[in-house]
Formats: structure tokens, sequence, C-alpha cells
């Protein structure tokens, strides 16, 4: 069985040290940074645990940044989504999922290009 390691887009782990660093004194942070941590813990057990980005939908940023092909979204209270890729790793017996993004709702929204009603 491969070895699955996740790691965070400078982006990503940006907003990850913001979670940590508001968690203490905000619930609302606080929860959030839980339920990151514990989708890391499902992903390492399966790494398609979120759900599939259809592979037109994938925003042109993250095809051109990072050479994504394929996209996986999961949900995290307050409305706030964590992308992630997969690629293979440096050896043969291990596999990547790089979190691209942990986003609010209103940038997800802007990212994927959905309008507001």
């Amino acid at each position: 069985m491969k070895r699955v390691r996740v790691i965070f887009s400078p982006e990503a782990e940006e907003v990850y040290k913001y979670l940590t660093k508001q968690a203490p004194s905000s619930k609302t942070e606080s929860m959030i940074l839980n339920a990151v941590n514990k989708k890391i813990e499902l992903i390492k057990l399966n790494i398609h645990y979120g759900n599939p980005v259809a592979k037109n939908l994938i925003p042109k940023e993250y095809r051109i940044k990072y050479g994504v092909t394929n996209l996986f979204r999961i949900e995290l209270p307050q409305f706030w989504r964590m992308l992630y890729t997969l690629t293979n790793g440096d050896t043969e017996i291990e596999i990547i999922a790089f979190v691209l993004d942990v986003i609010d709702h209103k940038t997800y929204d802007k990212k994927f290009g959905y309008k507001g009603i």
C-alpha cells in the first residue's frame, strides 16, 4: 500500500497558520481548524475522500500554477472549502495529497466563477 503524504500550498499554509493563531480565541476558527485536521486524516485513509471536481471546472489558476489535472473538494464548517489534488510522490510508494486552498464560501464562489443570487 502506498504511503499518503499531505502537504499544503503556500496559500493554504498561510490560512492554516492564521486558523491556528486565531483558534484559541475564536470558536469559528477553532471549528474550521479542527475540521481541516480531521479531513487531512480522512484523506490519508482514503485519497479519494473529497468530492471530485469536473475537469472542465478546475480553475485556470490551479492548472497554470500547479499543473493540476484532478481536483477534490471537501466541505468544512461555516461554508468553507478545502481543495486538494493528488500527485505521485518522489518514489513509487508515495502519493501526495496537495492541499491547494482552504477558503471561505465567497472566495470559493469567485474562484469557480459562481455568481451570487
